[in-house]
C-alpha cells in the first residue's frame, strides 16, 4: 500500500544492512533514485555503475551524513560492473534511454532491449542471488529480457525478480485525489496488468469512489494513469521523460523488497512478476498485489472482484501483455 510503504520508507531505525547496486546511475532517474538509495537508512553499501559519470555522483552523495558507504564504477576500471554487483542484495536496473514525443514503450525496445540483456548476464554472474527490480522499458518486454538471461544462466529465481510498476500506483492515488478532493497520501488503488498504457489496469470499482464517479470521470481518469506518462513528456518539451516520479516509485518499491528481507510483516505492494495468474493464457508475468518476505515474493494475490468494464480492459490488457512478453524472449533467443 502507498501509504504503508511511504510511511516506512526513509524510517531511522537500523534494521539490517543491505548492499544495493544501481545500474545506470548517472541517468535521469539514476541520479534521483541513488539520492533517495542513500537517505534509505536499510541500505548500507550502495553502488553505482555506469557508462560515465557514475564516480561523480558516488563523490557527491558521499557527502550526505548516513550511514553508508557509496562507491562508483565505470567499464573504464578493470572489473567495474562486476565489482559494483560482488556480493550485492539488491540490483536495481533504470539503464536506457528515455521516451521522446511520440514514442510509445515498444519503441524504446530495439536500445534498452540490448543494454538490459547486457546488465542481466552480469548480474547472473556476479549477483546470482540478488534480487533484480527492472525500470527499464518497457518493462512488459524487459522483464521477460531479464527472466530469459536468467534461465540461460542456471540462476533464475522468480521470487527474486520484479518489473516496478509503483508509479502506476502513486500517479493512481494522486490523480484520483485531484478528482475527489482527498489527501492522495491516504488513497489506494489497486492497479494491475502491466506497465505500458492500455496493459495498465487501475481498478477504480475497488475503492470507495468506484460508483460515486460518472462516466465522463472514469474514463478521464483512467487514460490520465494510463498515459501519464505522455504528460510528462509533454511538459518537458520533449528535453525528458518520467524521471523524479520514477526514481520515487523505484526508492519505495526497493525499500519495501529490504523491508520483506528484513522480515517485516504486511509487506504487500502491487509489481510485475512472473506470476501464476494467467499462465494458462499464456501469458506468464502479470502485475498484481505480492507478499514480500525474507527470499522475495512470498504471495501473489488475484486481483479480486472487477466490473464489467475493467474486465474488458483485462482482456485487452492480455492479448497486449502476451505480445510484449513473447518479443521480450523472442529477443534474446534470437541473440544467441
Amino acid at each position: 500500500m502507498l501509504s504503508r510503504i511511504s510511511r516506512r520508507a526513509f524510517s531511522s531505525t537500523r534494521i539490517n544492512p543491505y548492499k544495493v547496486t544501481v545500474l545506470g546511475a548517472n541517468g535521469g532517474i539514476g541520479q534521483p533514485l541513488s539520492l533517495l538509495l542513500k537517505l534509505n537508512q536499510k541500505v548500507t553499501d550502495l553502488r553505482l555503475y555506469d557508462l560515465r559519470g557514475a564516480p561523480g555522483v558516488a563523490s557527491d552523495l558521499s557527502h550526505i551524513p548516513t550511514n553508508s558507504t557509496v562507491k562508483g564504477f565505470t567499464p573504464e576500471e578493470a572489473d567495474g560492473l562486476k565489482n559494483a554487483l560482488k556480493d550485492t542484495d539488491l540490483v536495481l536496473i533504470p539503464a536506457g534511454v528515455p521516451r521522446k514525443p511520440g514514442m510509445t514503450r515498444d519503441d524504446l525496445f530495439a536500445i534498452n532491449a540490448g543494454i538490459v540483456r547486457d546488465l542481466a548476464t552480469a548480474a547472473a554472474e556476479s549477483a546470482p542471488n540478488a534480487a533484480i527490480l527492472v525500470i527499464s522499458n518497457p518493462v512488459n518486454s524487459t522483464v521477460p529480457i531479464v527472466a530469459e538471461v536468467l534461465q540461460k544462466k542456471g540462476v533464475y529465481n522468480p521470487k527474486k525478480l520484479f518489473g516496478v510498476t509503483t508509479l502506476d500506483s502513486i500517479r493512481a492515488s494522486r490523480f484520483i485525489s485531484e478528482v475527489v478532493g482527498t489527501d492522495p497520501t491516504q488513497e489506494k488503488v489497486n492497479v494491475v496488468g502491466g506497465h505500458s498504457g492500455i496493459t495498465i489496469i487501475p481498478l477504480l470499482s475497488q475503492t470507495k469512489y468506484g460508483d460515486k464517479l460518472d462516466k465522463d470521470q472514469k474514463d478521464a481518469l483512467i487514460k490520465r494513469i494510463q498515459f501519464g506518462g505522455d504528460e510528462v513528456v509533454k511538459a518537458k518539451n520533449g528535453a525528458g521523460s518520467a524521471t523524479l516520479s520514477m526514481a520515487q516509485a523505484g526508492a519505495l518499491f526497493a525499500n519495501a523488497v529490504l523491508s520483506g528481507f528484513a522480515g517485516e510483516q504486511n509487506v504487500v505492494e502491487p509489481s510485475f512478476v512472473d506470476s501464476p495468474l494467467y499462465k494458462g493464457e499464456g501469458i506468464e508475468f502479470f502485475a498484481s498485489p505480492v507478499t514480500l518476505g525474507k527470499e522475495g515474493v512470498v504471495k501473489i494475490h488475484p486481483i479480486g472482484t472487477i466490473s464489467a468494464e475493467e474486465e474488458e480492459m483485462l482482456a485487452t490488457c492480455k492479448e497486449t501483455l502476451k505480445k510484449n512478453i513473447e518479443k521480450g524472449i523472442n529477443f534474446v533467443k534470437s541473440s544467441n
